[in-house]
């Protein structure tokens, strides 16, 4: 518990002074306790509703250039482990929970949070009122924001303002070039059991080509699980060199930033992988990159989607699930062009989740299948890009 004394948050348990400010490009000041490594960092300040899976959360390449604010407000109660991360390269700018970190409590927990974040060089901040900074989000929008944790507890919050407010936002920002990999590589392991932890795929029956624009490790592991041997591509590879690798289908992968900046070299490779023929599924930023391929337009979202709770209605069953989100960007349903059937519509607000190309084996989704963390309820959807797979190998 804390309260506001002449401008500085103060645990009321201890007595602490505050080591840690949230400053909005508003000038808006959230004061709190410093976790992770001493520092500042920028960013879009984003909400996640995730109530579990807070380590997949801040290792999902998508929230690269964002300051993630979980609402559940017990954060680092499991510590975490060496097993859920998605990705080792760069992903979330920082952290805002509510609660202080607690002494992990769980089986597989190596250590508690707060190391976690030192050896990754993340900074966060806790004993901030995320309800309210929800609240405010809602309102006005994501702003930027910079978290800065000192010990000693001396901030220039007018220069904090300041460097928030000069931060050149998302739009427009191409991040996945930032995030993918450098090299194509090789992937096999499928899907984590807990008697046995991650398996691998020996006997593969298709080849599955990845581009990653910012890849969750668990997308790969389910297609590996579905009898697939796969090969991951950076962002900038080229269609001839996508086809010299003779694949089967082709997977366009999530990632940050905005859809319409990367689109300038993602979007001529992806036009060449529809006329192909060749089976393509795409999620999240491939998903919005595959409709900008085709003609149709992505706008940045108010406040976005981002949780493990999010209802979707499949248009082509007529079934609801519930998928794991996170995106700032969204496919406009007025700039879709004929030939482009929507197949999925978020019960949320209505917006577009997913898109097939009619006539062709190519389709994609907003959200996350994969979960990681969230449910499983759209797993269905790895299985229908590989029997289109399958079809067309027939």
């Amino acid at each position: 518990m804390s309260y506001v004394n002449n401008g500085n948050a103060v645990d009321l348990n201890s007595e602490r002074i505050a080591t840690a400010v949230l400053v909005l490009d508003d000038g808006t000041v959230f004061h709190g306790f410093g976790i992770g490594m001493e520092g500042e960092t920028v960013g879009e300040v984003c909400f996640n509703t995730s109530m579990t899976g807070y380590q997949e959360s801040l290792t999902d390449p998508s929230f690269a250039g964002q300051l993630i604010t979980f609402t559940f407000p017990h954060i680092g109660n499991v510590g975490f482990n060496d097993e859920d991360i998605e990705t080792s390269g760069i992903a979330a700018n920082g952290l805002i929970i509510r609660a202080s970190i607690t002494e992990p409590a769980n089986w597989r927990a190596v250590g508690p949070l707060d190391d976690w974040l030192v050896s990754r060089k993340l900074t966060g901040i806790t004993g901030v009122d995320t309800r309210r900074l929800t609240h405010h989000i809602r309102k006005s929008g994501a702003p930027n924001g910079i978290i800065a944790h000192s010990k000693d507890g001396k901030f220039d919050i007018a220069a904090l303002q300041e460097k928030a407010a000069s931060w050149p936002g998302l739009e427009g920002m191409d991040l996945a070039k930032e995030v993918s990999c450098t090299a194509p590589y090789e992937w096999s392991e499928t899907n984590w059991d807990s008697n046995t932890g991650f398996g691998q795929q020996e006997t593969p029956t298709r080849h599955i080509v990845a581009v990653d624009y910012g890849i969750k490790r668990n997308i790969l592991r389910c297609l590996a699980e579905l009898g697939c041997r796969i090969t991951v591509v950076p962002a900038k590879t080229t269609f001839d060199d996508i086809l010299a690798l003779n694949p089967d289908g082709i997977f366009l992968a999530n990632g940050p930033g905005d859809p319409a900046a990367t689109a300038e070299y993602a979007v001529p490779v992806i036009r060449k992988c529809v006329d192909s023929g060749i089976p393509t599924f795409g999620i999240c930023l491939g998903h919005q990159m595959l409709a900008l391929a085709v003609g149709a337009k992505t706008m940045k979202m108010h406040q976005g989607h981002r949780g493990a709770n999010q209802p979707v209605k499949d248009l082509t069953t007529g079934k609801v699930e519930i998928t794991s989100q996170n995106h700032g960007f969204v496919v406009t349903r007025e700039s879709l062009p004929e030939g482009v059937t929507e197949t999925h519509k978020s019960l949320f607000d209505g917006v577009v989740e997913g898109i097939e190309i009619d006539g062709k084996p190519v389709f994609s989704v907003q959200y996350h299948p994969e979960a990681s963390p969230g449910p499983q309820d759209s797993y269905y959807l790895f299985k229908r890009f590989i029997d289109l797979v399958d079809r067309k190998n027939a």
